[in-house]
């Protein structure tokens, strides 16, 4: 009898030692309609060489304007800025747009305050998207879950960065035409 208390308290001891896995705070974001800015706001540092994130997209991603000449404009979804300069000088993020009837996705960088943006890939609604971003010394590497990887040359003017962290934001130049919903947990 003394032989089965004591393996039942080891067993109690030992699953109790077992590593609990750690929750990761998820941040809903919303742009008011009629406005670019979402909420809430955070000011915030990127502490690595990786940024890594992963996002949901409701129905309100979808938009249509009057004016098809907007409709290819990027917004933002999460990135930062580099090389201890502004964001239109230096910045790394990922943008979206409702497109064709499908949420494109995109790198969108400023280099050496030129303008870049490439195509990495399709997000579905509803369901949570893997987006990273590495820095390497003259280059961003982005990806979305599994897809191949988007290189972006990274401004000739960096030795070191302080990368304040860039939160979602509507536009191009037209504000939200009605709220817009996006989910966000940091993971790295």
């Amino acid at each position: 009898m003394r032989t089965v208390i004591v393996h039942i308290l080891l067993t109690l001891i030992w699953s109790g030692c077992e590593p609990m896995l750690e929750e990761r705070p998820v941040r809903h974001f919303i742009v008011e309609k009629g406005e670019h800015y979402s909420s809430p706001r955070f000011t915030e540092t990127l502490q690595s060489d990786r940024l890594v994130f992963e996002a949901t997209f409701d129905e309100t991603a979808q938009y249509t304007f009057q004016d098809q000449a907007h409709q290819s404009s990027k917004n933002k979804l999460l990135g930062f800025a580099d090389c201890n300069s502004k964001h239109h000088d230096n910045s790394a993020r990922f943008g979206w747009q409702w497109y064709n009837d499908q949420l494109e996705i995109y790198a969108y960088c400023y280099v050496n305050t030129v303008r870049v943006e490439r195509f990495v890939g399709i997000a579905q609604l509803h369901k949570t998207g893997r987006y990273e971003i590495t820095i390497r010394d003259d280059e961003y590497v982005f990806r979305l879950d599994n897809g191949a990887a988007v290189v972006v040359p990274r401004g000739n003017t960096c030795d070191t960065g302080v990368y304040y962290m860039l939160w979602p934001y509507f536009g191009g130049s037209l504000p939200a035409p009605h709220d817009v919903h996006v989910a966000i947990s940091i993971i790295h």
